[in-house]
């Protein structure tokens, strides 16, 4: 850690030993728990440096702990050397969960603090309860952050944009007529929403407060006539204002959520997602459900003659109207593309992978000339994200880009900095490429690993493995009711014998011109207690994106985008399969035909058949199809 840190985190204690506090928890999120959040919510960064997108932060008056997963282990490790920060590896054997540590210091008296707005309700619950159970108080309510962060970047803010049908597929009075469908099931009147990409998608609108993530910072009510969108005033254009009007919602303040919950006219019970509700938020909703209630109670008690009845009759009669804790609606209708947007995205893939392609022709070429100025890891990044830039309907990155040479790429989410970590790329080993565009037509995000040069037995062993892993997945055939958890040992099982594994799950959701990261199908090995998956349903997308990572020699992925689509049904039940999305070839210098099989030599030729048919109309001069061809020639 800096000196700079080191100043931030005593100037943090010494606000906490005033308000009597013996730990301050600062997580990553922001005040809707997403994944990327603006600068302005970077307080877990601003403390102690690490520059990852998931951590959680434990400050004490003497010591410090920093958790994140196994995609920033290496990352973590060099960014708080030196710091007096302890690196807590989540998910390995003997590592508590932030909870655990922290009902380990709970006593009575003692206190914990944190911004209730940054925390999810069912994280602010969890340690309610043990904080109960110990004595502990916990105070909610305290930016400490913000209290030390003189320079703080504003509050992101910038005007909204509406997406017109040929885009959503679907209107926005579907798609509530949907939700409020849902609402009725679960027997609630309203229903809650903070998690940005599900207001950006039930909207039908897009935003940009966050970098490379298209949502604008707001919350949602949604009752049986009305929603109300709390949203920042500049964020507001005319056209969102006479959309509004057009559909019943009513635009309102974005500081203003708590208090509207608070005091809202509740009709029946309230229905959330403890995951992406903070606890503040729920905190404000609980009181306001139960001063509903009472008021609807005290009504009921007076009769329709105006003359009272006994209370108890009243509540019984189904006046005490309470929270309903359910998993995300929108999170379930989100991740299925309807038509219309599987449409676009299998065109906007097609013109992605063919920018992609031009990339890899152009920096093994580029690397390989001599009289040349050497290009460095960010000078190709930049080269890519000006390709992409070139492509109808582009609209931005979908993340930073992650161009990683050598050892830089056993990081998983490597970060070249020009004057810092910006390594040149030499003719000779690999170079990690992991990026991705915002389309209105769709988000894309895909990796290859590339040799610039002569490369080890080793590295094409470790390559083949990761090619076999990626390729045995995008071939599976699988019963509908599936979820990731039955089908990841496709992807590792090849690695696993190998005695190698990557610390990460195989493949996650994509949004459709929304998040890079989309919630809920995921690909994972691991099982986390109380965790509903999700089975995948046609139309999902989802990535396959096995690798290798040596620290201090070099990282290998493959990452692949997957369309779920149906195969066959017949007495046996209803089957799936994948379709690929991505559509650039696998590095053929890195393949050992020594480590495919029969079947999965079979599924490379038959992919690199596909890349060819598919993008041989976009490569259009003859150096780019001549490249193509030699590229999927059969191995």
């Amino acid at each position: 850690m800096s000196s700079i840190h080191s100043d931030r985190i005593e100037k943090l204690r010494a606000l906490m030993r005033s308000e009597g506090i013996e730990y301050y928890v600062i997580p990553s999120a922001d005040y809707h728990n997403s994944e990327y959040v603006a600068e302005f919510f970077r307080a877990r960064e601003y403390f102690s440096g690490f520059t990852g997108s998931a951590g959680t932060l434990v400050v004490g008056l003497s010591e410090a702990y920093l958790w994140t997963d196994g995609r920033y282990f290496i990352q973590a490790a060099a960014e708080l050397e030196g710091s007096g920060i302890g690196l807590m590896k989540m998910g390995e054997p003997g590592v508590p969960a932030v909870s655990a540590c922290l009902e380990e210091k709970m006593k009575e008296g003692a206190v914990i603090g944190f911004d209730g707005r940054c925390v999810p309700c069912g994280k602010g619950r969890e340690l309610g309860k043990k904080a109960k159970k110990y004595g502990t108080k916990l105070k909610t309510d305290l930016d400490l952050a913000g209290q030390v962060w003189e320079d703080r970047p504003a509050m992101p803010c910038h005007p909204v944009l509406l997406l017109s049908e040929e885009h959503t597929g679907e209107t926005f009075e579907s798609k509530v007529s949907r939700l409020r469908e849902k609402m009725a099931e679960k027997g609630a009147a309203a229903y809650i929403e903070s998690k940005l990409d599900c207001i950006m998608w039930l909207l039908n609108m897009r935003g940009s407060d966050v970098e490379c993530n298209p949502v604008s910072l707001c919350h949602m009510l949604v009752d049986d006539r009305n929603v109300y969108l709390f949203i920042q005033e500049e964020e507001i254009t005319g056209e969102l204002r006479a959309y509004a009007a057009l559909n019943r919602i009513s635009l309102l303040p974005y500081d203003n959520f708590e208090e509207f919950l608070l005091i809202c006219d509740y009709q029946g019970n309230l229905l959330y997602d403890p995951s992406f509700v903070s606890y503040s938020a729920y905190l404000a909703a609980k009181k306001g459900v139960k001063r509903a209630s009472k008021r609807a109670a005290k009504k009921l008690s007076k009769g329709a003659s105006g003359k009272k009845t006994h209370k108890d009759a009243a509540e019984k009669d189904g006046v005490k109207y309470r929270l309903v804790k359910a998993d995300n609606p929108l999170e379930a209708f989100k991740c299925v593309k309807n038509p219309v947007e599987m449409a676009n995205l299998r065109e906007c893939y097609k013109k992605d992978s063919a920018a992609l392609c031009r990339f890899i022709m152009w920096v093994t070429e580029r690397v390989s000339d001599k009289e040349k100025e050497p290009v460095t890891e960010s000078g190709a990044a930049a080269y890519l994200d000006g390709l992409r830039a070139e492509l109808p309907d582009f609209m931005g990155l979908s993340f930073e880009t992650i161009s990683a040479y050598g050892a830089n790429a056993a990081m998983m989410h490597y970060t070249a900095v020009p004057g810092i970590s910006d390594a040149a790329l030499k003719p000779e080993g690999m170079l990690l490429v992991d990026s991705g565009g915002q389309y209105l037509t769709g988000t894309t995000d895909v990796t290859r690993t590339i040799a610039l040069g002569p490369v080890t037995e080793e590295m094409k062993k470790h390559y083949t493995l990761t090619a076999v892993s990626n390729l045995q997945l995008m071939g599976a055939v699988f019963l509908h009711g599936c979820t990731g958890i039955n089908l990841d040992i496709l992807a590792r099982e090849p690695m696993w014998r190998e005695g190698l594994d990557y610390k990460c799950g195989t493949g996650h959701g994509i949004g459709y011109f929304l998040s890079v990261h989309e919630s809920p199908p995921s690909i994972r090995w691991r099982v986390f207690p109380g965790r509903q998956d999700t089975p995948f349903e046609p139309g999902m997308i989802v990535s396959d994106e096995p690798g290798v990572y040596l620290e201090g020699q070099y990282g290998i992925r493959i990452e692949t985008i997957l369309e779920v689509v149906d195969r066959t049904s017949n007495e046996s039940g209803r089957f799936l399969s994948f379709e690929p999305l991505t559509l650039v070839p696998l590095d053929r210098k890195l393949i050992d035909a020594r480590y495919l099989t029969p079947e999965t030599r079979a599924l490379l030729n038959e992919y690199h058949q596909r890349v060819r048919a598919e993008l041989m109309p976009l490569l259009t001069n003859i150096k780019e199809q001549a490249w193509l061809i030699e590229q999927t020639e059969p191995v």
